[in-house]
């Protein structure tokens, strides 16, 4: 290896040393080394059974360790060096880890489905899968460049038949499975079947047609009421229509002005119905075991802030033989309740509008329309425009209209006029509110445009200088003939006007969550068909209908046309008409589910990109199995819980803090369903998981605020200039649309990827975000050049190791690094670790000056702290140290104690309790040699001179006091 390295180095130019470690000479060194891993499978993962289950008797008594990234989507401008921040991250520690005694799985895949490939397809009308598979062999090419130590025989990508045939299996575990309140977990929909069938379980509410019973029900009524239970279902629901794209959108991909984020087009908030999946089902699981998770504080917060748990209460408010039904978190405040308001979307807005306004109406009520209907038409089609986001925004302006109607206040038997206004929402409680304007900020400022009363149901301080007060204090004003609160505290008074809506009637104690149903349809191509079709006549017309497990994948076919039909920006009344509705030979099958041949109608919107996210770690387990999507022996081994109690997962999962909820949050509800159906044995996907920072660099802004090529611009007499232009600096997030991105490839091609290894993990903790300097990566390439030294004699080109002793100063230098680096690697500190290291080699260069032996275990030893992070120079100079084996699977050191230990400690003395000297003594010193010590420091003998010692205290290793007269 050494030799094929030698013999390809370049003339060294003038006065360099021709055996030194140059940029040219580390290129050589790092592909002949890539190539050797590839062709000896040295980072091959052996599974403890299965087809990848060779070579698993040579790591059969080692503890496993699972570590990965969040995979990433393999875009055409490939990866910048922001990207393999984590990927690095998590090299170094699989690296690590197997030096130090464990199977390692560090796999990589690709999310491939998604927006931007079918977009480029629509745009020059070349097939997705064309497109994707080049980007994806790009990264691989970058991935395989930087030495990162995957398992290559376990890549995939999401878009693989092979993969997806999986995901719409558990898509199908999902649809034939419901969640039993009661056992509190997910059981298969038949179970349902059979306990209604028995009348042992009533339908859930809402779900039998009213008046009617199980048993009165035929096979279609009972199809329906058993679909209204499903874990994925079909539901009519608002959603971000943008016609202008042709697509529903999910609430991140719009932005604050209700617009597309891709096109800037407008969305309309709108009823369609779409496929939908009940993990609200699973808020409190998903909220309490937060709690047994290694992840950090402030990512756990988020996610509890988005499940966003309210306990409270529902009260129910009668008006024309209806109801409207609030979920409030203060019922203590239910006296102050002044009206009420409903989100636009709410079902029962078309029911409850009045025929006409009534005489008197207060003209700021109707928003100049001549009718309730025409008013709230109006509103509804302008709040359909704004984004959630939007809707929110605090100091908005409160906008709304009367229904024409009011409700009764069950306390007060106030009669309440019902608004509807968009800072209401349907997602979050019952969608309405009664409005308490005296303890509520937003319920104040629409009170106060609206000319409604503000009840006061909270004392405030002296102090108080008006408006909504949102403090705490002592009850007020909240009395009647039945019930009292005056006087009470808050939790008091909720308590008791929650027992007294109970025992009325007019509602009960209950808890509610922010987090919705996740909506799961998209109007593209470019995603996984669901594996669902719909009969296209008879009683069972329309409704959904699993194809058999034997019928996996359902493929997507070839389409000419890959876009969905686009309507005009404003035509909110348009209707979703996705890619694959025009393939007309697909979309229409004849099948036998049972019952004869038929003729169904497949689904034709596609699943979302999250979909495949959402569980191809475990994939990786087992990635060439057609007979189950995991063996049950490999999760259980790679993802099992270590004792009771522990939720199981991945070891360790890196990536960025942009996915803190909505992919976690996902990937969790699957697996829990998963871990409900007896699928696997972990509760949890992701035991360890870690947030790699960002990096940063500067940015340039010409005369118009637009971005240009940071790369492009030069700084001259303290400007900075593009193309002679002077233009503005910033500093940001490295990335295409801050045009400020530096790719690995160019620090590879200047430097090689060990030194750009080094660079970014020198620049601060994993977790931390830190910037970008290319003038800095010098530092670190030569560190790696001083290694080469204390290794390779610069000159000749001979190993300098010999079979020597080190000195003490030597040996205690060495372990300490030892000691350092391991705690680094385990901290993912790798910072602190590449400094012992260079302490380590500072020490070195200087004890073993050039020409004079370096002891073999101190450069066997160097060679191994750095081989975590340059493992190409770590095995060239392995190799040159006369070992046969790779690097990767040598042995990680292991500090001596008896070096860790000072020889000397400094001693405070003091006489009569007050520190005079300082002294240094053998750490080992008994307390008569530390009172030895003392007593002939010259500080001490002054103070103790013609004085007499009364008495001698004298700790080891800390401290002597002299007690004189």
């Amino acid at each position: 290896m050494s030799q094929t390295a030698s013999q390809h180095t370049e003339p060294p130019a003038d006065g360099v040393p021709p055996h030194r470690y140059t940029p040219a000479l580390a290129q050589q060194i790092e592909l002949a080394w890539q190539d050797r891993w590839e062709a000896e499978g040295t980072f091959h993962t052996p599974n403890p059974v299965g087809r990848l289950s060779e070579g698993f008797d040579r790591v059969a008594d080692r503890p496993k360790a699972f570590l990965m990234d969040m995979f990433p989507y393999p875009s055409g401008a490939g990866l910048h060096v922001g990207h393999p921040l984590g990927y690095l991250g998590t090299d170094v520690t699989s690296r690590f880890l197997r030096m130090d005694g464990h199977n390692v799985l560090h796999p990589m895949g690709y999310d491939a489905f998604g927006l931007p490939a079918e977009q480029f397809a629509v745009q020059t009308g070349q097939h997705p899968r064309v497109t994707t598979e080049a980007n994806i062999a790009a990264i691989s090419a970058q991935l395989r460049r930087l030495g990162v130590d995957h398992d290559t025989r376990r890549t995939f990508a999401t878009i693989d038949p092979g993969y997806y045939k999986w995901t719409q299996w558990i898509f199908r575990q999902i649809f034939e499975a419901w969640f039993d309140p009661e056992a509190g977990k997910a059981r298969p929909i038949a179970e349902l079947v059979t306990e209604l069938d028995a009348g042992t379980r009533q339908p859930a509410e809402g779900t039998l047609p009213e008046g009617r019973t199980w048993a009165e029900l035929s096979s279609a009524e009972r199809r329906r009421v058993v679909d209204a239970h499903r874990l994925a279902y079909l539901h009519e629901a608002p959603v971000n229509w943008c016609p202008g794209l042709g697509t529903v959108l999910s609430n991140e991909e719009v932005t604050a002005d209700g617009r597309s984020e891709r096109g800037n087009f407008p969305v309309f908030r709108r009823p369609l119905t779409q496929w939908m999946m009940r993990i609200t089902s699973y808020a409190e699981r998903l909220l309490t075991d937060l709690d047994r998770l290694d992840w950090s504080d402030s990512l756990k917060q988020m996610q509890r802030n988005w499940i966003g748990r309210s306990t409270g209460a529902r009260v129910r408010f009668p008006l024309s033989g209806q109801e409207i039904e609030v979920f409030t978190t203060r019922p203590d405040t239910l006296f102050g309740a002044t009206y009420l308001v409903l989100a636009p979307e709410h079902p029962l807005v078309g029911t409850l509008t009045a025929a006409a306004w009534p005489e008197g109406t207060d003209p700021r009520w109707t928003a100049g329309a001549a009718t309730p209907a025409e008013a709230v038409a109006a509103y509804q089609r302008q709040a359909s425009r704004r984004s959630e986001l939007d809707r929110q925004a605090e100091g908005r302006e409160k906008t709304g209209v009367w229904l024409g109607v009011t409700a009764r206040n069950p306390l007060t038997g106030a009669d309440l006029p019902v608004f509807i206004a968009d800072y209401v929402l349907t997602g979050y409680g019952t969608g309405a509110i009664m409005a308490v304007p005296g303890e509520d900020a937003r319920d104040w400022d629409f009170a106060q445009a609206f000319g409604l009363p503000v009840v006061r149901t909270v004392q405030p301080p002296a102090d108080f200088d008006g408006g909504a007060y949102t403090g705490t204090g002592p009850m007020i004003n909240s009395s009647n003939e039945q019930l009292s609160l005056d006087g009470l505290d808050k939790a008091a008074a909720i308590a008791k006007v929650t027992e007294w809506l109970v025992a009325t009637g007019a509602g009960e104690a209950t808890t509610t969550y922010k987090l919705r149903d996740w909506l799961f349809s998209r109007q593209r191509y470019w995603g996984e068909p669901f594996p669902v079709v719909y009969a296209v006549d008879g009683e069972d017309a329309g409704l959904p209908v699993a194809v058999p497990e034997s019928m996996l994948p359902v493929l997507l076919p070839d389409v000419d046309d890959y876009s969905p039909k686009t309507f005009a920006d404003d035509d909110a009344d348009s209707k979703p008409e996705p890619p694959l509705s025009r393939a007309t030979e697909w979309t229409t099958v004849t099948l036998d589910l049972g019952d004869g041949p038929r003729e169904y109608r497949r689904e034709t919107n596609t699943m979302p990109n999250w979909a495949g996210s959402c569980w191809y770690y475990l994939r990786y387990l087992d990635p060439g199995n057609d007979e189950r999507f995991v063996d049950p022996e490999l999760e259980a081994y790679w993802m099992g819980p270590r004792q009771p109690g522990d939720v199981g997962g991945v070891d360790l999962y890196v990536g960025g803090v942009e996915h803190a909820v909505l992919h976690l949050l996902y990937a969790r509800f699957w697996h829990k369903v998963l871990f409900d159906l007896g699928h696997v044995t972990s509760e949890e996907p992701f035991r360890r998981l870690v947030n790699q920072g960002y990096i940063s660099a500067f940015a340039y802004t010409d005369a118009r605020g637009f971005y240009v090529p940071a790369a492009e611009v030069v700084e001259q007499d303290g400007q900075f200039l593009y193309q002679g232009e002077p233009v503005n600096r910033e500093y940001g997030k490295i990335g295409k649309s801050l045009k400020n991105m530096v790719t690995p490839d160019e620090m590879i091609g200047q430097y090689g990827a060990d030194t750009f290894r080094v660079y970014e993990m020198s620049t601060g903790p994993l977790d931390q975000s830190r910037p970008w300097e290319t003038k800095a990566v010098v530092g670190s390439q030569r560190l790696l050049q001083r290694v080469w030294r204390v290794v390779v004699d610069e000159e000749s080109g001979d190993v300098r190791a010999a079979d020597v002793e080190p000195d003490d100063e030597t040996s205690r230098a060495l372990h300490r690094a030892i000691e350092a680096v391991r705690d680094g690697m385990t901290t993912l500190r790798f910072n602190i670790a590449i400094a012992r290291i260079t302490e380590l080699t500072n020490h070195l260069t200087s004890a073993c000056p050039p020409g004079t032996p370096v002891p073999r275990s101190v450069a066997e030893s160097l060679v191994l702290l750095v081989a975590p992070l340059a493992p190409h120079l770590a095995e060239e100079l392995w190799s040159r140290l006369g070992h046969t084996g790779s690097v990767a699977w040598a042995a990680f050191p292991v500090a001596d104690p008896q070096w860790l230990v000072d020889d000397t400690v400094q001693v405070a003395v003091q006489v009569n309790g007050k520190v005079r000297a300082q002294v240094a003594v053998p750490a080992d010193a008994d307390a008569a040699a530390l009172e030895a010590a003392a007593r002939a420091d010259e500080k001490v003998a002054a103070q103790l001179e013609g004085r007499t010692v009364r008495r001698v205290i004298a700790v080891p290793g800390r401290l002597v006091n002299f007690v004189v007269a």
